[in-house]
């Protein structure tokens, strides 16, 4: 009989064991999943802020050549 309660008592501990295991894989797929979300986020904002200072660019490129044109009499 005491065999059947260290046979219990190993296949609680290895239950308990792997229920542990599995909610550390799951905390650390969350942590993963954040930090992608995190980094795609910024990747986003850095893409936005850059296009934005491209066409900022573009359009006092585009009034300089505009005004340079009309002083000269191309306009």
């Amino acid at each position: 009989m005491a065999s059947k309660g260290l046979q219990d008592l190993k296949q609680q501990v290895q239950g308990t064991a792997q229920e542990a295991a599995t909610a550390a894989g799951a905390t650390a797929q969350q942590v993963v999943d954040q930090a992608t979300e995190a980094g795609q986020k910024a990747m986003d904002q850095v893409a936005k802020s850059t296009q934005e200072t491209i066409d900022k660019t573009a359009n006092q490129a585009s009034e300089t050549f505009s005004g340079l044109g009309k002083k000269l009499g191309f306009m």
